[in-house]
């Protein structure tokens, strides 16, 4: 992962239905790929928290590519795919690296 002024970490918290946690599982399976694959992608990750709720990490090169990802057909199909899935809409949050300290533990 390279760290570069213009980077964009985002934080997508998706919270499920009960008892669709692994229906939505299943839907980040099968996006995950294609947006590895897309150009500025450096970070796109699924952490969980102890009640269930589901943490994404990305990591973009700058605003224009994380634009280009979200209008994209990838995202497109997944939000149509987990929209009967989700508790509560998906929050979502663009943040912007204050690099401290070490330069590589530092940034995501």
């Amino acid at each position: 992962m390279t760290f570069t002024p213009d980077s964009v970490v985002v934080t997508a918290i998706f919270r499920p239905k009960p008892g669709a946690r692994e229906a939505l599982l299943e839907a980040m399976a099968a996006v995950i790929p294609l947006v590895h694959e897309e150009e500025g992608c450096q970070l796109y990750a699924i952490q969980e928290e102890p009640d269930g709720t589901i943490v994404m990490i990305e990591n973009w090169d700058d605003a224009a590519l994380l634009d280009a990802h979200g209008a994209g057909q990838p995202v497109a199909d997944f939000t149509a795919a987990i929209a009967d899935l989700l508790a509560e809409p998906v929050r979502v949050t663009r943040l912007k690296a204050i690099p401290l300290g070490d330069a590589v533990k530092g940034a995501l």
